[in-house]
């Protein structure tokens, strides 16, 4: 049995080691960790580099500053924040010399009333090829990459309903969803809310060729999870996943009545009228600091002639028509064209009668000859 570590600590508001943590120079000591992982070359190395900097990691996530610091130059590692502000997911994963994947990670969780902080390690447990079902702890995780978390009520308890990716084989990888929700300080996954047809799962595993991309994602604007429909490249390769591509169709979880039910044969659009606001971190220019903000997203139709200028317009450009345009915008004078060839006045009539006198010694040469 793997050994499971859960770090819980109370603060009584912002304690005072919390006040005097600086967190920016912990990430810099991490940079330089990871990217000695990363630059590991073979699995011994990797796995001493890895527990490095996990326990390091481990360190700086006790402290509340780490809880909604963004951590940017780290990359290669997931901080993966729910809606609700109360859960937060560490992941990262490390390719092994036979192209496998291991994965890693820490979940964070924060108790407002109990002002506690709770970090739990995810210790990944090596399932082979069969998915894992039931409900499943923190200490033997089944191991992937999460990027996209969802709060949902199931009665008074919040299910943190997970997206994630797993890089199952050389042949094929997984996209998933999973419900995860924390118990104390115990994270556990996996909750009857996934409604396929009659049939009620725990999670949802889809395997795929690893040859294409599925899509698997949140429209907050719609309040679904819209994913790729997956089918066998030929009927032959029915029950064979990898072999399993998207078939431009879509599918779709809507949230109802306590669970995510399966909807087929959905829409897909853009979501011309989403009024969320997406948070972005940006450089305080007084502080220096990085900041939070939010932003709206706005979706604008570039055929619309009223539309404002520099928006969404977007126009083939060719050397030949940059070219001609250079030309339309010098600016246009009132004088009159004239060839280059012809260096006379257009305005002098003079030389309307030498081209009458020309003519006429023309047809005195055609007479003679």
């Amino acid at each position: 049995m793997k050994n499971f570590l859960v770090f819980s600590f109370v603060f009584l508001g912002i304690s005072g080691f919390a006040q005097d943590y600086d967190v920016t120079k912990a990430e810099n000591r991490l940079l330089m960790k990871l990217e000695t992982l990363r630059s590991a070359s073979t699995d011994q190395e990797k796995v001493s580099a890895n527990e490095d900097f996990k326990s390091d990691l481990a360190a700086v996530l006790e402290y509340e500053e780490s809880f909604d610091h963004p951590f940017l130059s780290l990359t290669s590692v997931g901080f993966i924040d729910s809606k609700d502000k109360m859960v937060r997911i560490i992941n990262w994963n490390i390719e092994q010399d036979d192209k496998s994947q291991r994965y890693y990670g820490f979940v964070q969780h924060y108790d407002k009333r109990k002002k506690s902080l709770s970090v739990t390690e995810l210790k990944e447990e090596v399932f082979g090829l069969q998915q894992p079902d039931g409900v499943i702890e923190a200490k033997n995780w089944y191991g992937a990459l999460y990027y996209q978390i969802i709060p949902v009520k199931k009665g008074s308890r919040t299910i943190y309903t997970v997206l994630g990716w797993d890089g199952n084989t050389t042949m094929s990888n997984i996209k998933l969803i999973d419900a995860m929700y924390i118990n104390g300080h115990s994270v556990k996954f996996g909750s009857p809310i996934f409604k396929i047809g009659k049939e009620t799962k725990k999670r949802v595993f889809y395997e795929h060729s690893e040859k294409v991309t599925m899509t698997l994602r949140y429209e907050a604007g719609r309040d679904r999870i819209m994913m790729d429909h997956l089918s066998p490249e030929a009927p032959t390769m029915k029950g064979y996943y990898s072999f399993y591509v998207p078939d431009l169709s879509y599918d779709a979880f809507i949230f109802e009545n306590n669970k995510w039910i399966l909807k087929e044969d959905v829409i897909g659009v853009n979501n011309h009228d989403s009024k969320e606001k997406r948070t972005v971190h940006t450089m305080d220019p007084k502080t220096g600091k990085l900041v939070k903000i939010k932003i709206e997203n706005t979706w604008q139709n570039p055929s619309d002639p009223n539309a404002p200028a520099g928006g969404n317009e977007h126009v083939a450009v060719t050397p030949e028509s940059q070219a001609n345009d250079e030309k339309s915008t010098e600016p246009k004078s009132n004088e009159p064209k004239v060839d280059k060839r012809d260096k006379r006045d257009p305005s002098d009539l003079s030389i309307f009668g030498d081209m009458k006198k020309k003519k006429k010694k023309r047809r005195r040469r055609n007479r003679k000859n």
